[in-house]
Order: C-alpha cells, then sequence, then structure tokens
C-alpha cells in the first residue's frame, strides 16, 4: 500500500466565472496531520468538500483534477465514482467535523439519534447495539454523563459538548481520514485545548490521518505534522511545521504568521499580511516598555471614567407556590474595578464565566442584583428609562457576531443613520448621510457601501460597519464583546490595528472582551479574570500573563497554542 493515503493532484474547482481553486496539489501521509491555513476565503474549506464530494451543483471541476484516495477497494479517485460509492465511503471511511456544531447538528433530533444513525447507515448494527455504541464513543471522547448527552438536544449543550458530539459521530465509523474544518474557532482556550488534546488522543489510537484546517497558526503548530499555505486558491508554500513557521519563503506565509499577536512582545501596530506581501523584510515597530508606563501613568492620573463597586447579577429559579424563589446561577458576583478615559480594560474568562453578563449589566441591559455602577461620577443603576436612553449615546458595545447583528434588510446607510435618528443627531437626513459617509471612511470602507446590504460583505467588512454603528452616536465608552473572534487571523489585525487607532482619534474607553487572552494582552492594559462569575485577578496585563496569582490564570495562560 502507498504511504500516501490521499493525494490531491492539479485540483482546479471554478463556480460562475469565479475560479475557487488553481491547480492545488496535497498528500496526506498514514498516520499524520495534514494542516492547511489561509485567510477566509484561499481556498481552505472548499477544498476538504471536493474530497467529500459536497461540492455545490454550480462547482465545476477541471478534467485533470484528480483526488486519489487508497481506500478499502485500492486506489480511487474520489472525483470519478459514483454517488453511491461515495456515499459508501463518507462518514465511513472518510469522515469530517464541521465548523460550527450548533448548525451541523439537527436541532429538532437527540444528540445520541443522531450519531446512531450514522453508525446504523454504515455498520448494519442492530438499535440495540449501536445505541451501546454511542454511549461507549460519547465516553471515549469525555463528554459527561454519557446516557443523559444522548437524550440531551444539541441546544441543552455548551459549545465544547457540541464539539464533541460531532467528533463521535465522525470517529463512530472508525475512518481512515479524519477532516477537521476550524473545530475550535468559537471555543475558549481551554475548551480549544482539550478538544486538541482528544482529536490528537484519538488520532494515535486508531493510526488515524488528519486534514486539519484552521486560520488560528498556534492551532496548526501545536497539532500538525506537515503544513500547506494556501492564497487565494492557490498553494503558496508546504513543508514540515518547522520549515512554515520558522523558515518562511513567501511573503505571504510571514504576514500570516507575523499579524497574529505575540505573548512575548508589544508592537505599536500588528503587522498585517500587505506589509509583508509590499516589503518582504518588514519589521512591525515595537511599543516600548518606558513608552507603555509613560502613557499609564498619564490615564491614571485622571478620575476613572466607570467605577463598579460590589456588583451582582442573579438568576432565580421560578418559585413553587408555596416557597420562595431561589438562586440559579451567579452570573455575576461581587465585581469591583474601575476604568480610567483612555484606558483598554481586558476581560478574559471562559465561556459562562460571566463576561458577556457583567457587560450587559454595565449597560443596563440587565438589571442588577446588588451594587453600583458610577459612570462620571453618576450611579447609573438610579437613572429614571429616560435619563437611560440619554446615556446609551455615551455607552456603546461592538458584538462578537458581524453577521446576525447587523439588519439584513437594512442597507448600510439605514444602519448607520437610524441611530443618529432616534438619538437627534444632525439636522436633516442628508447630514446624516454625510456622516454615514465620513464614519465608512474612517473604518476603510466606501462611500459607494452606504447602498449595499449586509450579505454584500465579507465578516471582516461587517464587523467594520459594526464599529462604524457605534461610531455613529459619538460615544466615549465602548463594550467589544468578542469583536474579533469571528475573523480570520489578518481581518482580526486590521481591525484591532483600527479600533487602536479610533481610540486614539475619538480619545475612546474600551472594555475588549475575548476569549483569545493573546488579543487581549496585546489590546489591554489592566487585565480582570472572571471565573463562575467572580474577580479571580486584576493587575496591569503585562504582569498577569508573567507572574499570575491564581492557579486559574495560570491554567488559562499554558492553554493558549505557542508557535
Amino acid at each position: 500500500m502507498s504511504a500516501e493515503l490521499l493525494q490531491i493532484k492539479n485540483l482546479s474547482l471554478s463556480i460562475g466565472e469565479n475560479a475557487i481553486l488553481k491547480n492545488v496539489n496535497l498528500n496526506l501521509a498514514k498516520g499524520k496531520t495534514l494542516g492547511i491555513v489561509g485567510e477566509s476565503g484561499s481556498g481552505k474549506s472548499i477544498t476538504s468538500l471536493a474530497v467529500m464530494r459536497l461540492l455545490p451543483k454550480q462547482a465545476k471541476i477541471t478534467a485533470d483534477s484528480k483526488i486519489l484516495f487508497e481506500g478499502e477497494n485500492g486506489k480511487t479517485d474520489l472525483l470519478k465514482i459514483s454517488p453511491e460509492t461515495i456515499r459508501k465511503i463518507r462518514g465511513n471511511q472518510i469522515s469530517m467535523i464541521f465548523q460550527e456544531p450548533m448548525t451541523s447538528l439537527n436541532s429538532g433530533l437527540k444528540c445520541g439519534e443522531q450519531v446512531e444513525e450514522a453508525i446504523r447507515l454504515h455498520l448494519k448494527l442492530n438499535k440495540v447495539i449501536a445505541k451501546k455504541r454511542v454511549i461507549e464513543l460519547f465516553e471515549r471522547v469525555m463528554l459527561p454523563n454519557p446516557e443523559r448527552m444522548y437524550n440531551s438536544y444539541p441546544h441543552q449543550l455548551s459549545g465544547g459538548q457540541r464539539q464533541r458530539v460531532m467528533i463521535a459521530m465522525a470517529i463512530s465509523c472508525n475512518p481512515k481520514i479524519l477532516i477537521a474544518d476550524e473545530p475550535t474557532t468559537a471555543l475558549d482556550v481551554s475548551v480549544q485545548r482539550a478538544i486538541l488534546q482528544l482529536i490528537r488522543k484519538l488520532q494515535q489510537e486508531s493510526d488515524m490521518s488528519c486534514i486539519f484546517i484552521s486560520h488560528d497558526l498556534g492551532v496548526i503548530a501545536e497539532v500538525c505534522d506537515e503544513v500547506t499555505v494556501l492564497y487565494k486558491g492557490e498553494v503558496v508554500e508546504s513543508g514540515s511545521v518547522k520549515e512554515i513557521f520558522h523558515q518562511p519563503k513567501q511573503g505571504y506565509t510571514k504576514g500570516l504568521i507575523a499579524c497574529r499577536p505575540r505573548l512575548n512582545i508589544r508592537y505599536k501596530e500588528l503587522p498585517t499580511i500587505d506589509n509583508f506581501i509590499m516589503n518582504d523584510d518588514y519589521q512591525a515597530e515595537v511599543y516600548t516598555a518606558e513608552a507603555r508606563k509613560a502613557f499609564q501613568e498619564e490615564i491614571y492620573g485622571r478620575p476613572p471614567l466607570l467605577e463598579v463597586k460590589n456588583l451582582s447579577k442573579y438568576f432565580y429559579t421560578k418559585p413553587s407556590i408555596f416557597g420562595k424563589e431561589q438562586i440559579s446561577v451567579r452570573a455575576v458576583d461581587n465585581m469591583n474595578f474601575k476604568v480610567y478615559p483612555g484606558e483598554t480594560l481586558g476581560l478574559v474568562g471562559e465561556s459562562g464565566s460571566g463576561k458577556t453578563t457583567l457587560s450587559r449589566t454595565i449597560l443596563l441591559l440587565e438589571k442588577p442584583t446588588a451594587g453600583e455602577i458610577f459612570y462620571r461620577g453618576t450611579d447609573i443603576t438610579k437613572l429614571t428609562k429616560t435619563e437611560v436612553r440619554k446615556l446609551r449615546k455615551e455607552i456603546q458595545i461592538i458584538f462578537q457576531d458581524p453577521y446576525s447583528s447587523l439588519n439584513p434588510r437594512m442597507n448600510v446607510a439605514d444602519i448607520l443613520t437610524t441611530p443618529m435618528k432616534v438619538h437627534s443627531i444632525g439636522g436633516s437626513r442628508k447630514e446624516r448621510i454625510e456622516r454615514a459617509a465620513g464614519l465608512l471612511k474612517k473604518v476603510g470602507l466606501s462611500i459607494t457601501d452606504l447602498k449595499k446590504y449586509p450579505h454584500e460583505f465579507s465578516g471582516g467588512q461587517r464587523q467594520r460597519i459594526g464599529i462604524a454603528r457605534a461610531l455613529a452616536l459619538e460615544p466615549k465608552f465602548i463594550i467589544c464583546d468578542e469583536s474579533v473572534s469571528a475573523l480570520d487571523v489578518s481581518v482580526q489585525a486590521q481591525v484591532l490595528n483600527l479600533l487602536n487607532q479610533l481610540k486614539d482619534e475619538f480619545d475612546l474607553t474600551y472594555i475588549f472582551i475575548s476569549h483569545d487572552l493573546a488579543v487581549v494582552k496585546y489590546m489591554s492594559d489592566q487585565l480582570l479574570v472572571m471565573q463562575s462569575g467572580k474577580q479571580m485577578e486584576l493587575a496591569d496585563a503585562d504582569e498577569v500573563y508573567e507572574n499570575p496569582k491564581t492557579n486559574y490564570t495560570r491554567e488559562l495562560i499554558e492553554a493558549i497554542p505557542k508557535f
């Protein structure tokens, strides 16, 4: 048998007039992990879908393209076999973990039934034996209480648990190849680490080959043997992990590696891919400790813009007929901190730690159970509804998901001018449109984009529109809630640079929330660590990373993929 389990040869694919893949060549050896990296739109996912034969109907593949698989019946060109034959291979010999487990799982079926269906289809087992195998798989992927998980629906599980269900389904038939398409993108670092360790463990146990697709180079460096870099549908560089990460040859690869924030160095601006494409020897300017100290002495010499005192937010169970309501979740429990004008306070913690509830409580979108929130010296928890409405101009939020946070029925002009109209900014629609055009220019978009709708933009462009909307009311304080987590590393670097530029230009103050600790460290002056609603640590961001005071913080830092 050939050492190469899968060979992709001269794969060229187009949709309509658009060439998506151009002569892509990849080799996957038995028992090895091949990483495929690149920006969104580089062709990573479409390559994996070609292997699975799950391409859209309008996709056209050139006649000389080949995907050779060393399967149970010898070497087979997956592009040439019948639909019936590929169905027998798909999910059985070649399996896939999709990026978003919430949309990949059927919300109307129990998790166990969905995994059981795949087993009964491919292995022809009866229901009793198939169910027993599902429970064993759930134990194998370390899901707590497998029996309960079997009878749970996807919405009843956390993101990490749903991803484990997807992994159980993918390995249920002992595939020869596992394709993992961005399997940890939406997960916090500790859950991500557990998922990566699980995939490695399962691979070693069954001598399975793996194709691992990600825009996170830290993840790729941690799990892969070989790496292929894609750019606009073409392979620009291939080699071992050591070669690609320590001796990259192409400017694009150098930029892709450099634009991720580092833990051991601060740059004034994050490098971008364009910097390296234009100048192969580009060197980013370092933000020195002396300059940072001088800036912090200036901002901490002012009175705080926001002060949170003994803030708590509890959620309660419904009371019984004769009983009292009971505390169900202490989402925010006795928080105390200050945020100074011009500062960025970083907020980190695992999913469920209370970060988003804290931000919603500060914005008064949730009513505090106890405590005080002082903004410009006034306790805003005691304001009337009319006063809170006026306050909304000053305190804004940039949401996590640039896809669901913009109204798909409104064009960009309406998205940006509606808040202005509500808060009586601008004397006429013409004046508000002019302001909207100026905001688009500030965030790196064009005045011609005013007439477009959200679906006409990429994820990074949509996030820029979300930033422009937050700036429309001329706020002084902005909460960035996971505002770059849905973006690939190159677009993320551009948006982070933009946020810092706007902060300086408009004298803004940020609370920056993220599960990506490397990003938070780069952005933050102080760092606040949360666990289960409680404040675990609050100190200078560099100090927290260098000398964490709690085991929890230390574990979060150790879980960051490094290369």
